[in-house]
């Protein structure tokens, strides 16, 4: 199957090369693309610079990939593996207890894959996840959360394998003074329906951190689901 992948960037990249970026990225070291051409060129820009929306074309036959939205999983998987490659601030035991009990029950095996599909933790959205952890929001909360603004999912090439597969088709350009005000704007709305709506819209019954650790829930538990 060809799935057609878009890498914003400052730079017109024809090549991706395995082992290069940034080890402290979501999920480690890799190559971070999205099936959205305007996202990679919201990605691609910043304040004073124009970018470039990188297109590709992925073999994704005999890959094996990890897909953190598959029913399989619940959003503590996604958590559990931002925990191991983000710096998380933990200002209270809670947090710190938090973070090991995540770890601990929710880690998943993905250096054992050649790609992963995965929410993308932009500031605002790392800031919902660190809210949760700090028992500031609930579990559903955090779900709603990951989808205001619509930032869609990320598709990470991790092994030279899948950097065999893929093929450079062109570019296009992101003029940053379109491109970057979209990202902002994008970035405020989620932040402000987050404030204004979800962050205060506790329910009863809703689940916070404080109870998945106290009951041990585990992956299966369907209150997770």
């Amino acid at each position: 199957m060809i799935h057609k992948l878009y890498h914003g960037s400052s730079q017109i990249i024809q090549q991706p090369k395995f082992g290069y970026g940034k080890r402290y990225n979501d999920y480690g070291l890799g190559f971070y693309c999205t099936d959205s051409l305007e996202m990679a060129k919201e990605w691609g820009v910043s304040l004073d610079q124009s970018g470039y929306a990188n297109c590709y074309e992925l073999d994704c036959g005999g890959l094996d990939i990890l897909d953190l939205n598959g029913p399989e999983f619940c959003i503590l998987h996604w958590l559990a593996v931002l925990l191991e490659n983000r710096e998380f601030d933990v200002p209270s035991g809670l947090a710190l207890e938090a973070k090991e009990h995540i770890l601990t029950h929710f880690a998943v095996n993905y250096r054992d894959y050649d790609a992963i599909i995965g929410y993308r933790a932009d500031d605002s959205y790392f800031s919902f996840a660190q809210d949760f952890i700090n028992g500031t929001i609930s579990y559903r909360q955090l779900n709603n959360a990951m989808h205001l603004g619509k930032l869609g999912q990320q598709f990470v090439l991790k092994s030279q394998k899948a950097f065999d597969r893929i093929r450079f088709t062109g570019y296009e350009i992101a003029d940053n003074e379109e491109w970057y005000a979209k990202k902002m704007l994008r970035d405020k709305s989620a932040r402000r329906e987050y404030f204004h709506v979800e962050r205060n819209r506790r329910q009863r019954g809703d689940l916070y951190i404080t109870q998945i650790m106290d009951e041990e829930m585990t992956s299966d538990d369907p209150r997770l689901r």
